[in-house]
């Protein structure tokens, strides 16, 4: 695979002694998207979590983005952080903080300093999903659908070269999860990679692509045809 965005090589994971992954090796493509499935305790969650240098690991190698996690520092986070959009089933907004307020503080988390240009990058983001006129709402004000699209533009505000969506569309109405799939394909297509877990077995033949299964501590790259059919048994 040419310039992967991520690429993790004999992974091991554990918790207290109880190992959750084993000996796991794959990579997501620059400009790639990629489901990751499989039942609920799988180990979904922790790649994520370990991709994004939340959930400390032993054993193996990862890199992401071109940073290796395996040596890098708590000071260093924020430089790993800024390469990657981040995604939640729950949205993780500020309930007493208005759509600015929230985008405004990510942004000066990640080293933002001009106040012109964090105004001018979060209006571009919100109209990239289509909220640009609810700069001013809070997050009680907004719909579910709404809110992980607020979400989904915190994600992109430093242009992200790949996107961890956990269950992202988990809280959501079907109509709402296929419209929030549409937009996660459209920003692959301009060029984001995205590992997306989901339970939502629908979206791989709504939108196909390369799947990563994990079942029983290891993670394989499947058929997306066999994971169908399976899933259906």
């Amino acid at each position: 695979m040419e310039n992967p965005v991520v690429k993790v090589k004999n992974l091991t994971l554990k918790h207290k002694n109880h190992t959750i992954l084993n000996d796991v090796n794959f990579q997501v493509g620059a400009q790639e998207f990629v489901y990751l499935i499989g039942k609920t305790g799988s180990g979904k969650s922790s790649i994520l979590r370990t991709l994004y240098a939340d959930l400390p690991f032993e054993q193996g190698d990862i890199e992401v983005a071109g940073v290796d996690l395996k040596n890098i520092k708590p000071t260093d986070l924020h430089l790993l952080r800024r390469q990657l959009g981040i995604i939640f089933q729950d949205f993780q907004l500020f309930s007493d903080r208005n759509i600015y307020e929230n985008l405004a503080f990510v942004m000066r988390a990640t080293g933002w300093t001009d106040i012109i240009e964090i105004q001018k990058r979060i209006y571009n983001r919100l109209s990239l999903v289509g909220l640009e006129h609810s700069l001013y709402r809070y997050p009680l004000q907004l719909s579910g659908g709404e809110q992980q699209r607020i979400a989904i533009a915190r994600a992109l505000l430093n242009e992200p070269k790949v996107i961890f969506a956990d269950e992202p569309t988990g809280n959501l109405d079907p109509s709402v999860a296929d419209e929030i799939l549409a937009l996660f394909t459209r920003i692959n297509q301009e060029g984001t990679a995205v590992l997306m877990a989901t339970h939502n077995h629908s979206f791989l033949k709504k939108q196909p692509a390369r799947v990563l299964y994990c079942e029983e501590g290891q993670v394989k790259d499947l058929d997306r045809e066999f994971v169908i059919e399976k899933m259906s048994s």
